[in-house]
């Protein structure tokens, strides 16, 4: 009878090597697994049809910025300018809304923002009101041309500066600054906005909104190879993003993990307390500790904005 090697397990130490399975380290369920390394094949197109000075698209981050991060693998995305404001005047008006002028805006928005909890001054529209949403618009445009990227995080940052902070995002100044801050030439960037091309590109996304069938905002269309798609029009809960991701691929989306708080501030650079309740489905009262818990003292602070708490990256 052959002398039986004794089986040598070590839950402490990967160098222990076990000679009957023939592995090194942690051994997997059985001699042979079937595994799948291929990253979901990007079928779908998301149009996202959206306005800088829209209130309720402002309202939506928190659920729309988890759906980008738990199932953006499956999606091209596709931020499409609608053209909320050309100008006030020559009998503009929203009277479906109660909005005659300027000054009928700034309780609408405060509004949303106690309703949503992502903040909103709006005091803004009674002394020095946005003059028309296609100023920034254009550069978000042109921000575009030179780089993807750098216009998504352009848009964030015209609207944290519009809604949070009471900056008229009409003003040349305040998008020079906004755009030098992402790396870019913003005198250049918001000169060549102003010119004819800069509303040519502004005048194709109109066409595209309207060959999608957008009229209100936020606008989100997320359609198939088989041209067959959604639309999901106004705010709603990150739930309703995935039955309509999953309506569109015929199966159940598979979610990836949330990112680490510490990488998603790194990514952000400025997020709101309600941004990360719902991105880590957390009570509001939670959010402290679970801030302290995930994040050096070094690495952020904690500031405050009409009464709601923000976290800016170090």
């Amino acid at each position: 009878m052959k002398r039986r090697l004794k089986k040598l397990t070590n839950n402490n130490n990967n160098m222990i090597c076990d000679v009957e399975t023939g592995v090194c380290g942690v051994a997997g369920s059985g001699e042979m697994e079937l595994i799948d390394l291929t990253a979901p094949k990007k079928t779908i197109e998301l149009y996202y049809v959206t306005d800088p000075i829209c209130s309720h698209c402002w309202a939506i981050e928190p659920q729309f910025n988890r759906f980008l991060e738990q199932y953006g693998n499956y999606f091209n995305v596709h931020t499409v300018m609608g053209g909320l404001l050309e100008k006030w005047g020559d009998g503009f008006a929203d009277v479906q809304n109660g909005i005659a002028g300027p000054s009928d805006v700034a309780g609408h928005w405060r509004e949303v923002g106690d309703m949503t909890r992502m903040p909103i001054d709006g005091s803004l529209w009674y002394e020095n009101p946005v003059t028309s949403s296609f100023t920034p618009s254009r550069v978000f445009k042109v921000v575009q041309k030179h780089n993807e990227k750098l216009a998504s995080v352009f848009l964030r940052r015209a609207r944290e500066a519009v809604f949070a902070f009471n900056q008229n995002i009409s003003n040349a100044e305040v998008l020079i600054e906004l755009v030098n801050d992402l790396g870019l030439d913003g005198s250049a960037i918001v000169n060549e906005a102003e010119q004819p091309a800069g509303q040519k590109l502004l005048n194709e996304d109109f066409q595209l909104a309207a060959s999608l069938g957008a009229r209100g905002f936020p606008t989100i269309i997320m359609v198939n190879e088989e041209n067959k798609g959604v639309k999901i029009v106004g705010g709603r809960p990150f739930e309703y993003y995935v039955a309509g991701l999953k309506q569109v691929l015929g199966e159940d989306p598979k979610s990836k993990q949330q990112p680490a708080l510490a990488d998603y501030l790194a990514k952000e650079k400025l997020l709101f307390s309600k941004e990360i309740e719902v991105m880590y489905d957390l009570e509001q009262a939670a959010i402290k500790d679970y801030v302290e818990k995930e994040l050096s003292t070094n690495d952020y602070e904690a500031k405050e904005v009409l009464g709601e708490t923000y976290f800016v990256k170090n």
